[in-house]
């Protein structure tokens, strides 16, 4: 049942209310990916995660100070859209209500913003992120940009990829790059997950067929070893012309990779302004990624979603 308002309200027609927390369920999913991505929803609700032990322990001092957004379930509940984690908790905070928002969204609405409200979260995992852009290409399609496209591998073929991209802050490039990963068998999207294998060349792998993954996750194994960006296009344009096979992945992998750090340069007059005459470049640089990381750990404290 609602019980009484917690706060100000939004809007004439938005109230924040407080909702028990056993009315409120995972998002069902949209129509067009249920029984493709797993669970339903892109985000993963973690109890070990470090920031939710955090957010945890914030709750049960003060409280959720920052509603979620649901939508009424025509079966029974509130559907939650954004707020899952806090959900999560305040349930392991022992707290029998949150704050919530109560829209009226259509299953576009909901994916729009579910997304945008999680766009920002420095914990998203790149499998995380790949259903999530996967979703909003989903729901531009459906919305008219196209509807004769079937996978994520078919997005390049229009330019409205850069126009959502760009209101995620990603370029179309980026956007069509994680959602192809959505194409990946379970064990190589977790090994980018885990930081073994980079975006850009499971992205290549991920065009390959399902089988040939498996064949080429042997080869990992094989080899001990992932392949470079050059390696995985060898492997995808051998896939082309029908010649990938066991031998062939395993030789590759056995390969000594060519070095492709990607790298962020800045000309050294750019910079040098900043400091000291006696800084070296080396002393720069690690001076940068300290200010980055408390840059990174203050955003991380101001977040609690």
């Amino acid at each position: 049942m609602i019980s009484n308002h917690d706060g100000p309200s939004e809007s004439k027609e938005e109230k924040i209310t407080r909702l028990l927390l056993t009315e409120l369920h995972p998002f069902k999913g949209y129509p067009a990916l249920r029984g493709i991505m797993p669970r339903n929803q892109p985000y993963l609700v973690r109890d070990d995660d470090p920031t939710m032990i955090q957010l945890v322990a914030r709750i049960k001092e003060r409280g959720v100070t920052y509603p979620g957004v649901v939508r009424p379930d025509p079966e029974g509940g509130y559907e939650i859209i954004s707020g899952q984690r806090r959900h999560r908790a305040s349930e392991l905070a022992g707290i029998p209500d949150m704050p919530v928002i109560v829209r009226d969204l259509d299953d576009e609405e909901a994916v729009t913003e579910m997304i945008d409200s999680n766009v920002n979260r420095e914990d998203v995992l790149p499998s995380e992120r790949a259903w999530a852009y996967r979703l909003r290409l989903e729901v531009s399609r459906h919305q008219g940009a196209r509807t004769d496209l079937t996978s994520p591998h078919d997005a390049a073929k229009f330019r409205s990829d850069d126009e959502i991209g760009k209101s995620l802050g990603i370029s179309g490039d980026t956007l069509r790059r994680f959602a192809a990963l959505t194409e990946l068998i379970a064990p190589l999207l977790d090994m980018v997950d885990n930081r073994q294998l980079g975006v850009t060349p499971a992205a290549v792998l991920s065009a390959l067929a399902r089988d040939e993954q498996a064949l080429v996750l042997d080869a990992m194994e094989y080899a001990q070893n992932t392949p470079s960006v050059s390696q995985a296009q060898r492997l995808k344009k051998a896939s082309q012309e029908g010649k990938l096979t066991t031998e062939l992945a395993r030789a590759v992998l056995s390969e000594e990779k060519k070095a492709e750090a990607e790298k962020v340069s800045f000309p050294l007059n750019a910079i040098r302004k900043y400091f000291p005459r006696s800084y070296t470049p080396q002393r720069m640089q690690e001076t940068i990624l300290k200010l980055l990381e408390a840059w990174q750990k203050k955003r991380q404290r101001s977040q609690e979603r």
